[in-house]
């Protein structure tokens, strides 16, 4: 048995803040039994990043080149603001501290609006690729680069493509050395990049000494195995009736809020083109964008949605 597995803890589910909050409105077609069923609040998060640098193209961008490459995080996650704003909906931006440093505004206008502001690394290095010091100082620089143009407090920590798992079993002791409260840094599916199937699939506190909580990417159990419905490629790969399905799912038959991610660059059909990739690579990245703001718009329509910290009590707890 391997060390994570060892000290990975069974899910507590009463980390989850499951809301039926006074003034919370009712998400369409998401209630049952003739509106009694209190209604669960998910949690909606962005990772903010740019086109460039996504792991699909680490091999056909080198990253001295990033400050050179065409900047479009910024408009996106504008548009991005602008339809939550549109919908009444606040959400958890895990952003880097490479486009914090370039994009303070865009950082500003996150915090101003009411949306938490979280880590999404210095650079978009994988865990895996660090050793325990260089993984502390990227997160601890992120952190401090966020808190100073935000001006909040950072408790949230999300990894590059979702890269903990049984190889960095010191992640979280790191980030709780660097001050975190938590990470949304597992997707509990098989996936040819990332993926710990084995985890717990809920908010659960990796290993009890500590004090920093896990919550996963959602996954629907079925067939003995647990099938993606967090968001990414596989929003836009299935069809929208498939996905609100499992989201459902996962709020009534696991009673638990699931977390959904997206990308500024997901909404982007006009982002430059990258040749030379893996047909693979092309199909996940490029496929559907343009449909992508759409089935958000339904999604937050169909679903009601918040912040990490307020969706999860102890997300919101001092590091």
């Amino acid at each position: 048995m391997t060390h994570l597995a060892r000290t990975v803890a069974a899910p507590d589910s009463s980390l989850a803040a499951k809301a039926d909050r006074p003034g919370r409105r009712r998400a369409g077609g998401n209630g049952g039994g003739g509106g009694r069923q209190p209604t669960v609040v998910n949690a909606m998060t962005v990772d903010v990043e740019d086109w460039f640098q996504v792991q699909a193209f680490a091999g056909r961008i080198d990253r001295a080149t990033w400050d050179g490459q065409e900047r479009r995080v910024e408009a996106n996650t504008h548009r991005m603001l602008d339809l939550f704003a549109d919908h009444g909906v606040k959400a958890t931006f895990f952003t880097l501290g490479w486009v914090a440093e370039r994009a303070p505004a865009l950082v500003r206008r996150i915090v101003a609006e009411g949306h938490e502001l979280a880590s999404h690394g210095l650079s978009h290095r994988l865990v895996r690729e660090q050793t325990p010091l260089e993984f502390r100082a990227d997160v601890t620089r992120a952190k401090a680069i966020l808190e100073d143009v935000g001006g909040v407090t950072v408790r949230g920590y999300r990894a590059a493509t979702f890269s903990v798992g049984l190889d960095t079993p010191w992640a979280w002791e790191e980030l709780a050395a660097a001050g975190y409260a938590y990470s949304s840094s597992i997707n509990p599916i098989r996936h040819d990049l990332y993926g710990m199937p084995d985890a717990p699939r809920f908010a659960h506190r990796p290993q009890a000494e500590v004090p920093v909580v896990e919550v996963p990417m959602t996954t629907v159990r079925l067939g003995g195995r647990n099938l993606p419905c967090a968001g990414g490629g596989f929003f836009r790969l299935l069809p929208y009736a498939v996905f609100r399905a499992g989201v459902r799912r996962v709020n009534h038959r696991d009673g638990q809020p699931a977390v959904f991610y997206c990308h500024p660059w997901e909404v982007d059909p006009g982002q430059p083109r990258v040749s030379g990739l893996s047909r693979k690579s092309a199909f996940r990245h490029y496929l559907n964008l343009s449909r992508t703001e759409g089935r958000l718009a339904r999604l937050l329509r169909d679903f009601a949605w918040d912040r990490m910290d307020r969706v999860y009590a102890e997300c919101a707890a001092p590091a």
